[in-house]
């Protein structure tokens, strides 16, 4: 991944919606953000079922740039049409991460990922094995990238773009991506050594949260001029 901070979000957007949502967050949403500081990619995947739900991902050069006065004053002040889409972000889970691991860079067209927590005592046990993956999955056949992103919340009022989706956001502990170019090989994966079964092996707590996504659009700030 591009820094060391990210900022990871889930929701589901309604079918009726969807083509509206895409261009504004294609044309106006993804190039207002880049053009903060410390904002360097921006990634926008869609549910590989064809469910509502999509995942999203700025990457960030430092933690620093989830509390800018740049990015809380955008916050607060969102665009007439962010305002009237907003509140059809539904289900949010956004959540502002520092990056523990990655390894590989590429943009590959699909992505698996897994929001988890570590079991009572299993924190070390779960790193670990974590650790294992992030150095060997992106050398295997299909698969290009795997990265571990952990929650920490800053500590910043609730802001006008949060009031206007109404409900509170939800947050991730851990998170876990993979990409890769080969659907099947992260579909493996996801029945494998992703697996909830597998993750409690491993120290995970039980029910981690997993999706499987295609890429819609990656971004960098210099394409969003």
């Amino acid at each position: 991944m591009l820094g060391h901070a990210a900022l990871a979000m889930w929701w589901d957007m309604a079918p009726g919606m969807r083509d509206e949502f895409e261009h504004w967050h294609s044309h106006e949403h993804f190039p207002e953000r880049l053009a903060l500081p410390g904002f360097l990619r921006a990634s926008r995947w869609a549910d590989a079922g064809g469910g509502e739900g999509f995942f999203v991902l700025y990457e960030l050069a430092t933690y620093e740039a989830l509390v800018s006065p740049e990015y809380v004053a955008r916050l607060n002040a969102p665009s007439e049409w962010s305002r009237r889409m907003m509140p059809h972000h539904r289900h949010m889970v956004r959540s502002q991460c520092r990056v523990l691991e990655s390894r590989g860079s590429a943009v590959a067209g699909h992505a698996i990922t897994v929001r988890l927590s570590p079991a009572a005592g299993g924190e070390e046990r779960l790193r670990s094995y974590l650790h294992a993956l992030v150095q060997e999955l992106p050398a295997r056949p299909g698969l290009t990238g795997a990265h571990l992103l952990k929650t920490n919340t800053p500590a910043i009022a609730p802001t006008t773009e949060q009031r206007i989706r109404s409900l509170a956001d939800g947050a991730a502990d851990w998170i876990f991506i993979v990409n890769g170019y080969d659907v099947q090989a992260l579909r493996r994966l996801g029945g494998g050594e992703l697996s909830d079964e597998a993750l409690q092996g491993a120290g995970a707590a039980p029910a981690a949260s997993s999706g499987d996504y295609g890429l819609r659009l990656s971004m960098v700030g210099a394409d969003a001029l």
